[in-house]
C-alpha cells in the first residue's frame, strides 16, 4: 500500500493523555497479549504495558521524545519492552502481534496500521483514532461489511472513517444508536 503523500503535521506531534485514558487502555490488555504501541511517545504507556502482559514493542519516530521519557523516568527499560525508533507506516512489523495501541487522534495511517497488524496476527487494536475521543477495542477479526450492503446506522470504515449512513425510516431501531458496523469501501474509500 502507498502512503498518503501528505501527513498532517498532527501525526508528528506527540501528546501525552490523561490517566482515565490509559487506564482503558491497560484493562483492554491481556496477559498473554503480545502489543505494539504504535507512536509510542515517551514510553510512559509502553512501560506500564509491559508489566501486564507478556512483550511491548514500542514504535516512536521522533528519537527527542524517546529520549526525554528515558531521562525522565531514569529507570532501566524492562526486559520485554523493545522500544524501536521507525516511521510505524513502513517498518515490517513482528509477527505474533495479538494487540495494537494508536493513541493518536488525528491519524491519517489507521488503514496502513490496521492492515499491518491483520498480516501480524493481530486480534484487536486499541484506539481512539477513528472517533477521536475515549478508547474503543476494534475486533480486527471480524468480518466487513461493505458500505453499500450497510441499510442504516453509525459506521467505521477501516480507513478511519466514520459516520452515519441514513436509510428508510422503518429501519431506525430501538438500540440502532449504540451499533457501530464495522465496513469497507465507505464514501471517503471511494473517492480516493
Amino acid at each position: 500500500m502507498e502512503l498518503p503523500e501528505f501527513i498532517s503535521d498532527w501525526e508528528k506531534i506527540w501528546s501525552p493523555y490523561d490517566e482515565d485514558l490509559y487506564k482503558e487502555v491497560l484493562d483492554a490488555i491481556e496477559p498473554e497479549d503480545v502489543v505494539l504501541d504504535i507512536g509510542a511517545g515517551d514510553l510512559r504507556l509502553a512501560r506500564r504495558a509491559a508489566e501486564r502482559c507478556k512483550c511491548v514493542y514500542a514504535f516512536e519516530l521522533n528519537t527527542d521524545i524517546i529520549a526525554a521519557g528515558l531521562k525522565k523516568y531514569g529507570q532501566p527499560i524492562p526486559d520485554n519492552l523493545l522500544v524501536i525508533n521507525v516511521d510505524a507506516r513502513i517498518y515490517p512489523f513482528p509477527d505474533g502481534i495479538t494487540a495494537g495501541i494508536l493513541l493518536m487522534r488525528h491519524c491519517h495511517s489507521v488503514e496502513i496500521y490496521v492492515e499491518k497488524l491483520v498480516d501480524a496476527g493481530a486480534g484487536k487494536l486499541i484506539t481512539n483514532a477513528r472517533w477521536r475521543f475515549g478508547i474503543e477495542v476494534i475486533d480486527l477479526t471480524s468480518p466487513r461489511i461493505d458500505y453499500s450492503a450497510l441499510n442504516i446506522g453509525s459506521y467505521a470504515c477501516k480507513c478511519g472513517s466514520v459516520g452515519f449512513k441514513p436509510g428508510r425510516i422503518e429501519l431506525l431501531t430501538p438500540g440502532i444508536e449504540n451499533i457501530i458496523n464495522e465496513i469497507k469501501n465507505c464514501p471517503v474509500c471511494q473517492t480516493v
